[in-house]
């Protein structure tokens, strides 16, 4: 799998995930041991979770010493979306065995999802070796960033600071304008971005990303979809 051509394609487009998400993985190392962990934690929950937000939300909780489910639950709240992505990519990939999802399914953080839905609706197949070639690197890379921020976070500048914390929600937004051609797009991310930031005002962080994702997804449900004759359906 390791020397195929199409692990080295997947290989490729990994690269501007790395870049992106690099000022993040060094600063949730330098912030988990400044909230008392020490490096082999940061480095254990960076290659367990293997998620920047729902880390930080999680850095946040323990500092406030809230209870262990409350972590958890808050966690898969914004995490939640991760479910839609299964159920989006696994009918992209019927011929992988239950093995390699199990496995795959486990890297199928957000870039990946963007980059697998994309490449099947160039009508190419979502195969295996593909996408470990694309997601490999880039959990390498966030496992190791992790080890260099919480090892060496007292020598590296604040990444705010530098401006670096630009690059992730840039690719991300990259992410969602590459499905614009989609029927009701438009609508829909505005539906979720609204709702979003009208949760995040009344509910609170992590709880806005759930109810943003759920609005987007019942509008989604309940209005028609145009068929290329123009008809609803």
């Amino acid at each position: 799998m390791f020397l195929t051509e199409e692990f080295m394609r997947g290989m490729r487009r990994s690269t501007p995930v790395i870049l992106s998400s690099a000022p993040f993985g060094v600063l949730f190392g330098a912030l988990a041991v400044d909230n008392g962990m020490t490096v082999g934690e940061a480095v254990l929950m960076s290659a367990t979770v293997f998620a920047g937000a729902s880390q930080m939300v999680g850095l946040d909780l323990f500092g406030q010493h809230v209870a262990p489910w409350l972590i958890v639950l808050s966690i898969f709240a914004v995490n939640f979306r991760h479910v839609l992505y299964s159920a989006a990519v696994g009918r992209r990939v019927p011929h992988w065995s239950s093995p390699q999802r199990a496995f795959g399914f486990f890297f199928l953080v957000d870039p990946a999802y963007a980059e697998a839905e994309a490449r099947g609706e160039r009508g190419l197949a979502v195969n295996f070796p593909w996408f470990m070639g694309m997601v490999i690197p880039v959990y390498i890379m966030w496992v190791l960033e992790a080890y260099v921020g919480a090892a060496f976070g007292g020598l590296i500048p604040n990444t705010y600071a530098l401006g670096l914390d630009f690059l992730l929600p840039i690719y991300f937004l990259g992410l969602v304008l590459s499905f614009r051609m989609r029927p009701m797009w438009w609508p829909i991310v505005a539906t979720s971005a609204i709702t979003s930031i009208i949760a995040y005002e009344t509910i609170g962080s992590p709880w806005h990303v759930s109810v943003g994702a759920i609005a987007g997804m019942a509008l989604a449900a309940f209005m028609p979809i145009r068929t290329k004759e123009g008809e609803g359906v």
